[in-house]
């Protein structure tokens, strides 16, 4: 019988509620901040954070899981007899932590040669970023949860962050651009005249989608850009910070454009608001 072990990193977003309730394991990207360091999602609220991070006189900085970390994680899976590990990573494209997830798998089979066949370490490089993944682990394992085979639950994450769209606005580009993580925000030039831009992934790369004027447009903005593109018969997340009467607003709009409510409303954790800020915005759906 199958036994399937699901992981993933803090970047995913997943509310510890969530998490516990389907046994997830977070991996925590560390967080250092002054003196401290910290373990993303799990020594912190994300509303904490927010309030430590705007405090913090220099912008925290967090590193990438290494190697030894997943090594760690596929060795204690393979100890407690698990048949399938599914790891869905970070984006590839803007942390090493997926590769280095592929390089411990090796390392594990090379250590491990009679696991091979009967212990399948799964890892899927989402190309993206919070619930745009975070979701797909989520839903896969309510699968597992439910009797999917485990081929059948890598398929659905995988359709899924193949089809995910993250749109988002970072209403204060302070951090973005020191984080230079998210690079088309680093050439937005439009703040003197009041404008905001509207972001997407796109391959792992960041994009700009468009820019409006103001914060209204903003919200009009997201909810009408999910009203045309959503594949209909599939759900809607809202991605919020600590601007609660921005989400509130954008909460809002989108009732009265699509007539239903979110999947889920969460906040983003202390990776995503060091890089693109608290002061964010966003929805998550399947296009």
């Amino acid at each position: 019988m199958a036994r399937v072990k699901f992981t993933t990193d803090s970047a995913a977003d997943i509310p510890a509620a969530l998490r516990e309730e389907l046994n997830i394991q977070v991996l925590p990207f560390p967080i250092a901040m002054e003196e401290r360091e910290y373990a993303d999602g799990f020594d912190f609220t994300p509303e904490e954070f927010y309030d430590m991070l705007l405090a913090a006189p220099k912008t925290p900085t967090h590193a990438q899981l290494n190697p030894y970390v997943f090594l760690e994680v596929f060795e204690e899976a393979w100890r407690e007899g698990f048949t399938h590990l599914v790891h869905t990573s970070i984006n590839s494209k803007g942390s090493a932590t997926c590769a280095n997830a592929f390089q411990a798998r090796g390392e594990f089979y090379k250590d491990h040669p009679e696991a091979r066949d009967v212990f399948h370490i799964h890892i899927i490089d989402s190309l993206n970023y919070t619930m745009g993944y975070g979701w797909a682990v989520v839903q896969g394992a309510r699968m597992a949860a439910q009797g999917a085979e485990p081929q059948a639950v890598v398929d659905a994450i995988q359709d899924w962050v193949d089809h995910v769209r993250v749109v988002f606005a970072p209403l204060d580009l302070r951090f973005a651009k020191k984080s230079g993580r998210i690079s088309a925000a680093a050439a937005f030039m439009g703040e003197a005249l009041g404008l905001k831009p509207i972001m997407t992934f796109t391959d792992g790369e960041s994009k700009i989608l468009s820019k409006v004027r103001g914060e209204r447009s903003v919200v009009s903005g997201l909810a009408g850009m999910c009203k045309k593109e959503r594949r209909a018969d599939s759900p809607y997340l809202l991605i919020r910070g600590n601007n609660g009467e921005q989400a509130e607003k954008l909460l809002e709009a989108c009732r009265q454009e699509l007539g239903e409510e979110p999947a889920l409303v969460f906040p983003i954790g202390g990776v995503i608001s060091i890089n693109a800020g608290p002061n964010l915005i966003g929805l998550v759906y399947r296009v």
